[in-house]
């Protein structure tokens, strides 16, 4: 390709290092097809001629097709998937497939194939996430009324219901699509015709190509448009943040899985065992998302730090932003598919979640809001005597609602009987009833909005 100015050819290392055809090989189709608008163009534009511009077009399918079928080769030589392209398609057609080439730069070409790429990344992830959002209402309202203990600081303190507690995650999976869908609709803007960074002086149509590719128009700015990697960054921040919502359910599946909680069995599909203690199951597949957190955030910084210091246009560093799309792609498409087949499989176990909820005197705000309500006391009051009610249950090894009248009166005489009526945790989980509340009716009312949104 430098034949017309360098003498002598790359030195091996040379050639190693400025390949780039072994990752972005994966963009061959976003190739073919950028190729084949910028031909159609071409000759509607009269910028080649009729003849030529379908010989290419039918060129470029026959290339795609060997694509399909063969895969594509790492040739060093051809130092990415657009020369291959170009390789292959003179191999077909003969000189005409120079023609491919006018108007148009290596530069605004990989812009525009990384763009559709990532397009197409965004619309994956965004149907794996919509699969995992309809696992999660299933499983939501299986378990709309199951009582386990909600914490803070890794500490019992308000009973909650399951169904609540997994329709957090949906919510948190619906802003990582509407970040998804913001980086979308911010990128679909089409780079194709910039060339190498200062535009074309051939008649070319831009809003013709950016048409039939799907693009709601083309970059106003040719340095900025080869030179913008801002598609990538917000692909990979919203990335980042989804993966971060999944490792922590993952680490919930981690500690309820675990003996001391004991809230789930992930089904053995999703668990392994030990090389040397037969008793285990591991919960490696939720270790494995949690751990792909880090490197997805990894991924974001590597792109972040290749990108922060380069001048306008173009630099070779920026062949590098490929791999780190690739890689957090791929483990965020993994993460995805592997939490939604543990939640859809999971056994919870609602026996245990109950118990568990029923101690660590988790009712303990439930009587300070009836001291308020019907006691008339105020809050910090009621806050001071409820406290000296959990020390004396405490002491006697009971929990609040197993606490004899008579100690509760000892300790308030404002404090009747008819405080056993929330004390209980189904009694309190029932009370939560504002909205965006535990109360399973509440809880049942979002999943059935949520089913409305989805579909």
């Amino acid at each position: 390709m430098w034949g017309g100015r360098f003498a002598e050819g790359p030195a091996a290392v040379m050639r190693e290092i400025n390949a780039s055809i072994p990752f972005d090989k994966r963009m061959w189709r976003q190739d073919v097809a950028g190729s084949q608008a910028h031909v159609a163009m071409l000759g509607a534009q009269g910028i080649v001629s009729a003849e030529d511009a379908a010989a290419i077009a039918a060129g470029l399918a026959d290339v795609g097709e060997g694509y399909a079928q063969d895969g594509v080769p790492d040739e060093l030589t051809l130092e990415d998937i657009h020369m291959l392209t170009e390789a292959r398609l003179s191999e077909r057609i003969g000189a005409v497939a120079g023609r491919l080439h006018t108007a148009r730069s290596r530069n605004d070409q990989v812009a525009t194939d990384f763009r559709l790429w990532v397009r197409d990344a965004i619309d994956a992830i965004d149907a794996g996430l919509t699969e995992f959002q309809r696992t999660l209402l299933d499983v939501a309202s299986e378990h709309a009324g199951s009582v386990l203990p909600g914490f803070t600081h890794l500490q019992s303190a308000q009973p909650v219901v399951l169904g609540h507690h997994l329709m957090a995650y949906f919510e948190m999976i619906a802003r990582d699509r509407s970040r998804f869908a913001d980086a979308r609709r911010r990128m679909n803007l089409c780079p194709l015709g910039s060339a190498a960074l200062a535009g074309t002086g051939f008649p070319i149509d831009r809003e013709a190509t950016a048409k039939a590719l799907g693009f709601d128009g083309p970059t106003r700015n040719s340095l900025d448009a080869v030179s913008d990697r801002d598609f990538a960054l917000d692909y990979l921040s919203a990335a980042a943040q989804c993966s971060l919502h999944l490792s922590r359910l993952a680490e919930e599946f981690v500690l309820w899985a675990s003996q001391p909680f004991g809230f789930v069995s992930l089904s053995d599909q999703w668990s392994t065992g030990s090389s040397i203690m037969p008793q285990k199951r591991n919960p490696d597949a939720a270790e494995l998302v949690r751990g792909h957190s880090g490197r997805i955030t990894g991924c974001l910084v590597s792109l972040m730090m290749t990108m922060k210091g380069l001048p306008l246009a173009y630099s070779k560093d920026m062949q590098d932003d490929k791999p780190p799309v690739f890689e957090a792609h791929d483990l965020l498409a993994l993460s995805i598919a592997a939490m939604t087949g543990m939640v859809e499989s999971a056994t919870f176990r609602t026996d245990r979640m109950r118990a568990l909820a029923e101690s660590g005197y988790s009712t303990a705000t439930d009587l300070a809001d009836w001291l308020v309500r019907v006691g008339g006391v105020p809050f910090r009051e009621a806050h001071h005597i409820t406290g000296r009610v959990v020390a004396r249950a405490e002491t006697l090894g009971v929990t609040l609602d197993q606490l004899p009248l008579e100690e509760l009166t000892a300790v308030d005489a404002r404090i009747d009987a008819r405080v056993y009526d929330v004390l209980s945790v189904d009694a309190s989980v029932a009370s939560r009833t504002s909205f965006g509340g535990t109360a399973p009716g509440n809880v049942r009312a979002a999943i059935a909005a949520a089913r409305e949104e989805l579909a």
